[in-house]
């Protein structure tokens, strides 16, 4: 089972880019289980239809211990199994503990037990946050492959480099590995050539260029994936090519993050381009 965390600047898309995906990777005839890492917890929210799932801390919350596999994973778009962390009541504790709440809850439920037959293991994990709770997917292990979705955006840049950054550190004593960018386009200009660049430096690369489109939209507002939603359209099939890019991935380092002056003279370079 390969064990993939997606991480990223916060409004940044990964819920999104995560679910699309997933459903790529569906119709390739992947078995996947998406463990949403947002208190938030719509991580899963397009893969059930926009159906509101109960998170594994609702569920305590309300049943105490006596919590079974079924009550807190759902199946979602072609048997995708869905799962949402959740977070505290606002105002009060850490939204970081409900994810290692959540992981521990899952692996004593017996939910990565080869016997499921999963494929993959999908981690959305919130913002760039890449201590306390929300780093335990790459700090424990529960995830191996790292993407990072980003944009031509200076603070989706600096995102990418602080949590490149955190998995440098967790790779000095586990197996995490940044399997590459996936940029999320929000056609700045000269955006592609600069998020090539920006990887090549990081010693990575672009796995995927995903272009802007409002299909992306108007299947989120019909609660579906562009796949599910409009399959012939131009935007599902760039999801398919993520889905395909990710699923051949062998390409798994750790990463040499920027200096700031070199992430701010790169952007000044890129942005002064004709």
């Amino acid at each position: 089972m390969r064990k993939v965390a997606i991480y990223g600047k916060g409004g940044i898309g990964k819920s999104t880019t995560t679910q699309n995906t997933v459903a790529g990777l569906v119709a390739m005839g992947r078995k996947i289980m998406v463990v949403g890492c947002d208190p938030k917890a719509d991580s899963t929210r397009l893969l059930l239809g926009g159906l509101a799932q109960k998170s594994v801390l609702d569920s305590l919350r309300e049943e105490g211990e006596d919590v079974e596999l079924e009550d807190i994973r759902k199946e979602g778009y072609g048997g995708t199994l869905c799962v949402e962390s959740g977070g505290p009541e606002p105002g009060v504790g850490c939204a970081g503990r409900g994810i290692i709440t959540s992981i521990n809850m899952l692996e004593s439920l017996g939910a990565y037990e080869e016997s499921v037959g999963l494929d993959y293991a999908f981690y959305d994990v919130l913002g760039d946050v890449v201590c306390g709770g929300f780093a335990m997917p790459i700090r424990d292990g529960k995830a191996e492959e790292i993407y990072i979705v980003v944009s031509g955006e200076m603070m989706a840049m600096y995102a990418a480099n602080n949590i490149s950054k955190g998995i440098v550190k967790f790779a000095q004593s586990g197996s995490v590995r940044l399997g590459g960018l996936i940029c999320n386009s929000r056609s700045v200009d000269n955006e592609k050539e600069m998020i090539e660049e920006f990887a090549k430096m990081l010693g990575t690369e672009m796995i995927y260029f995903v272009p802007r489109d409002n299909d992306v939209q108007r299947a989120e507002i019909n609660r579906k994936t562009v796949i599910e939603w409009k399959p012939e359209a131009p935007q599902a099939e760039e999801y398919r090519g993520l889905a395909k890019a990710i699923d051949g991935n062998t390409n798994f380092v750790v990463p040499t993050p920027l200096e700031i002056e070199q992430l701010e003279k790169l952007l000044m370079d890129y942005g002064l381009m004709n």
